[in-house]
């Protein structure tokens, strides 16, 4: 069985990235001077290109290295990896272009930078992605294998060892649990791996068994026990790691944190408290909201033609939503009921054959066409294009008594797609499983993972069964 040989590994990638930035350099170097497709005057000698070329592939392994580019990644997602990537070779252009203006090396081609940037960060994301999607699969086919033992057989282990069951493609296999009291019964022995021994035989489990990490999942009245477990693992040579019996109180990716000299974990991590990622998202949302209503403007024009004439009445429907941080806002839509009476206030759902619609507007409705406004929300800075959807305050209210962690929704921006409605909790659906969804976006949002919500939200279509 192949055995992963990280430090091999480690120095694998950082070669392979040195080899894709020189053949990125050949083959711009060929476009930009060689292929007649750009124009151009008298270039410096190759040499001189390949020289740069050469010292780029340096400062990049040794900022991927910093940057903890090269740890190990069995565990972790693409998504990190690519954000990863993208630091990596922005800090290298600049630690480049600082070294170029400080030798005075001025006449360097600014389209050819330009585009061999571009071209080695997409070769090294595909053959990475490439890559990672192969060590998965080959791991899924029981290649590549590591090996845990679990520490407590308790609900904490078994749940454990559930959920990793789940995860076949990170190549993990469980060969047993340690427990001082649990016993199987006869559909647990089918269920699970054998119980090795108790807690005191972990030095000859270890010393018998093919391990490569060491999972502690014990109670909180057994953590006396971590000081003499780790030690024993650390004198074997062996990873550790802790779940945390009052994980369910944790985010999806925990973050720790220093106070006062002493370790802390951040119960609510949100990645967009940061603000080189709120600045991303923002840059994005304006970016595709310009492109959005620009693409879409003949259709907006004839949508509000068609309001106009089927009802009377404004063609623009505004609605108070709650958005970030609980505070309200004005959400755009195209109308698509009939125009409420003077004083009226609107605090019920939409149902099936609601005499209210307009014929125009349950198409609308159907089709989501009447949340094509929105998208001047988003360049207001109101919305983002993805995100939990708003709520009105009336509703607010009611479902911060009844669902728990419902407010935690109000950390970002709304959108007017997200991680719900890409897989399909449109409507009339469970509040609490969007809720759900929600909280995993939030706290896993990545610029990659906002763009695989948009793509499958377009490929799953916007014809809505669940919108009255």
């Amino acid at each position: 069985m192949i055995r992963k040989n990280q430090e091999f590994l480690t120095q694998m990638y950082a070669l392979t990235d040195f080899a894709f930035i020189q053949f990125s350099f050949l083959l711009v170097w060929w476009i930009r001077f060689r292929s007649g497709w750009i124009p151009f005057s008298r270039p410096l000698p190759v040499e001189t290109y390949a020289m740069w070329s050469f010292i780029y592939g340096g400062i990049a392994v040794l900022a991927g290295m910093m940057i903890a580019l090269y740890s190990p990644k069995r565990k972790k997602r693409f998504a990190d990896e690519f954000i990863k990537i993208i630091q990596v070779h922005c800090i290298s252009i600049f630690v480049l272009l600082s070294l170029m203006f400080f030798v005075k090396e001025v006449n360097i081609s600014r389209s050819y930078l330009a585009l061999y940037m571009v071209t080695l960060v997409m070769f090294i994301l595909v053959y990475r992605y490439i890559l990672k999607s192969s060590l998965k699969y080959f791991r899924q086919k029981g290649y590549n294998r590591q090996f845990v033992l679990i520490v407590g057989a308790g609900s904490l282990g078994k749940r454990f060892f559930q959920n990793l069951k789940q995860y076949p493609e990170l190549g993990y296999e469980v060969i047993g649990f340690l427990d001082d009291y649990q016993k199987w019964d006869v559909q647990e022995k089918l269920r699970y791996k054998p119980i090795l021994g108790t807690v005191d035989d972990l030095p000859k489990v270890l010393e018998k068994e093919l391990i490569d990490e060491v999972v502690l999942a014990l109670p909180l009245d057994a953590h006396y026990k971590y000081a003499k477990i780790i030690a024993l693992c650390e004198k074997a040579g062996v990873r550790t790691l802790i779940i945390p019996d009052f994980f369910d109180y944790l985010p999806a990716r925990p973050y720790f944190d220093n106070f006062a000299g002493m370790p802390t974990i951040n119960v609510r991590d949100i990645p967009l408290d940061m603000a080189a990622n709120r600045l991303f998202k923002r840059l994005f949302d304006i970016a595709f909201s310009l492109f959005a209503i620009i693409l879409t403007s003949p259709l907006l024009l004839l949508i509000w033609i068609g309001v106009k004439i089927t009802s009377p009445g404004p063609a623009i429907f505004k609605q108070e939503r709650v958005g970030l941080n609980r505070r309200t806002f004005m959400m755009y839509k195209f109308r698509s009921m009939k125009v409420m009476s003077p004083g009226t206030v609107d605090t019920g759902w939409t149902t099936e054959n609601d005499p209210r619609r307009t014929r125009f507007g349950s198409f609308l409705r159907k089709t989501s066409l009447d949340e094509l406004p929105q998208f001047f929300n988003v360049l207001s800075g109101d919305m983002s294009v993805v995100g939990p959807r708003p709520e009105r305050p009336y509703f607010v209210e009611q479902f911060r008594e009844e669902i728990p962690k419902y407010m935690v929704k109000h950390h970002v921006r709304p959108g007017i797609t997200g991680y719900a409605q890409s897989n399909g909790l449109r409507g009339d659906t469970s509040i609490e499983e969007r809720v759900n969804h929600d909280i995993f976006y939030i706290e896993n949002w990545s610029l990659l993972f906002d763009i695989k919500i948009i793509f499958k939200t377009i490929r799953n279509g916007f014809v809505n069964k669940n919108a009255y």
